[in-house]
């Protein structure tokens, strides 16, 4: 393992001086050491789910393949607490959106079980400006809980004005560390901000305030970084100071020899004078706890460091009190939970590791009910982006809670015209962040219907796409031609220009933006092929 921990330097002053064998290094008396647990994109999963984040079902519990839940999260975090040096427990954002906790009670559900948890600080996701300023106003005011986003300017939004920092310092066994909170700037394209909200660069901004508690005394720094693992990496190898960072938003799960892990965590990034700088991320949906143990100098630099996260299986207890606040939560939720629309016979795989980019069968299925559901339009494609599908749902009944799992964002069907021209550009927007999982801005990929495309991940932006072909009403395909009008359905996301896809609100005619919601398009359509069995089929080819 890359980690490295010596229980010598295990105190906030140690004891007495002593060296390190692996590297030589020395583990001084203004060394000190704590322990980060961490938390991210938890989207409202307050009850145990599946690996892939869709509801636990009993048939799932008994072949013990449910993870999490707060109940779960509850237990460990004492457990750790009691047992670790120093422990401080951070949220990197996105705990709005997900689940039918959040569309039933919105934050209302989740503010008790942050604070019931003790966290000590969060930072904003781009999801919890889902549903505007009024509701994350909502959820911050009386908030017991810090929140920092250092580069979100709300000063000119009223609802929000004076209810989040830039930065906080936690005392930390007798010590001082600073917490820089930082949002992805997506947000201002993906969610609802509103107008009188603006995002700085991060890295600028993470400059100054670094700057700003290193003036205050502070040396030991962690970024609580909702921007993707791609960004953070390069964040640490931009920025002078930063000790950790704790980051969130791709659902990047950081830990050796796990199957769903794009690396081991730690990941080490050098900083421009070549200090270590440590990055960790625990996937999402509460499926994993974080942990970092980690030893800085008095420059802040971590020395000493070992940790990853802990997958939250039914090894864990589960606390009674928690567990049986969110039983009654859930009363309301069953019969929209258990209301059958049909049968799947395959799994309906929207695991976004998939879906943001490469050909998923149930991005298919979705994208073909956008078309199904509006054919007396003359519907000929559908575009969707991959990051809307947001769980999978596993073999057998397919219910209405399912279906709202998956598609939580209650978007309404758009139609509307585009030439040939524009739905090329469309993907080529769709696919320009797809060649590395670590990038912001994954989600814009393009799961379709009614036509098949083809990209090359190594080419420059703008010239990735290789080839389109159009569905003819045969099933024949022929490529699609750049002066002719086609007959186009996305989501109303979309339409506005969501997630970026501007060529969509610009360059649309004939738009009609009054459609029927995704969700019960979705639901008609495995209604109406019950048992669904979608395969993927070829509409997405990567080209070396």
């Amino acid at each position: 393992m890359s980690n490295r921990f010596f229980p010598a330097c295990g105190g906030v002053v140690a004891a007495a001086v002593a060296l390190m064998v692996a590297g030589a290094q020395v583990c001084r008396a203004e060394d000190m050491t704590f322990t980060i647990l961490h938390t991210n994109d938890f989207h409202a999963r307050l009850a145990p789910v599946t690996g892939g984040g869709s509801r636990c079902r009993p048939e799932d519990a008994t072949a013990h393949k449910c993870y999490g839940g707060v109940a779960r999260l509850a237990t460990e975090i004492a457990l750790l607490r009691a047992t670790k040096p120093h422990p401080v427990l951070l949220d990197a954002g996105d705990r709005f959106q997900g689940s039918l906790f959040y569309t039933y009670y919105k934050s209302a559900a989740l503010k008790p079980f942050f604070e019931m948890l003790d966290y000590q600080a969060m930072t904003l996701g781009n999801h919890e400006f889902d549903d505007g300023p009024a509701e994350l106003s909502a959820f911050l005011t009386g908030l017991s809980v810090p929140v920092v986003s250092a580069n979100v300017d709300a000063s000119a939004e009223p609802l929000l004005a004076g209810k989040f920092g830039a930065t906080l310092v936690l005392p930390v066994g007798g010590e001082k560390v600073g917490v820089i909170g930082l949002t992805t700037t997506a947000t201002a394209t993906n969610a609802k901000p509103g107008p009188g909200v603006r995002f700085a660069d991060p890295i600028a901004t993470t400059k100054a305030a670094v700057a700003t508690l290193r003036g205050q005394g502070v040396t030991r720094i962690v970024v609580l970084s909702h921007l993707g693992f791609g960004e953070d990496q390069k964040l640490a190898a931009a920025v002078e100071g930063v000790s950790v960072i704790v980051g969130g938003h791709s659902h990047t799960l950081l830990r050796d020899g796990d199957r769903r892990a794009t690396a081991g965590s730690p990941q080490v990034v050098k900083s421009p004078s070549g200090r270590p700088v440590l990055i960790v991320q625990g996937y999402f949906a509460g499926i994993y706890l974080g942990v970092l143990q980690v030893t800085l100098n008095d420059d802040g630099v971590p020395v000493a460091w070992q940790g990853e996260p802990v997958l939250l299986d039914d090894t864990i207890a589960e606390d009674p009190a928690l567990s049986g606040f969110v039983h009654a939560l859930e009363k309301p939720l069953a019969p929209l939970l258990n209301q059958a629309v049909g049968v799947t016979s395959v799994p309906l795989l929207g695991d976004q590791s998939v879906c943001r980019f490469d050909e998923c069968n149930l991005g298919d299925l979705i994208a073909d009910s956008l078309v199904e559901q509006t054919a007396s339009q003359g519907t000929q494609i559908a575009i969707i982006n991959g990051g809307g599908v947001r769980s999978g749902i596993p073999t057998g009944s397919v219910t209405i809670g399912n279906i709202l799992e998956v598609l939580p964002f209650a978007n309404t069907i758009s139609t509307f015209t585009l030439t040939g021209a524009d739905i090329h550009d469309a993907l080529e927007y769709g696919v320009s962040r797809a060649e590395n999982p670590g990038n912001d801005g994954t989600g814009r990929f393009p799961q379709v219907s009614g036509l098949r495309y083809s990209w090359r991940p190594s080419a420059p932006v703008g010239q990735r796409i290789v080839s389109v072909e159009v569905r003819q009403a045969d099933g024949s395909y022929t490529p699609l031609a750049p002066t002719e009008s086609y007959q186009v359905a996305t989501h109303n996301y979309l339409r506005e220009s969501g997630d970026g896809y501007t060529v969509f609100k610009e360059k649309a005619t004939n738009v009609y933006d009054g459609g029927a919601l995704i969700s019960d398009a979705l639901a008609a359509t495995i209604a109406a092929h019950t048992p669904v069995a979608p395969v993927t089929e070829g509409r997405i080819t990567r080209v070396p």
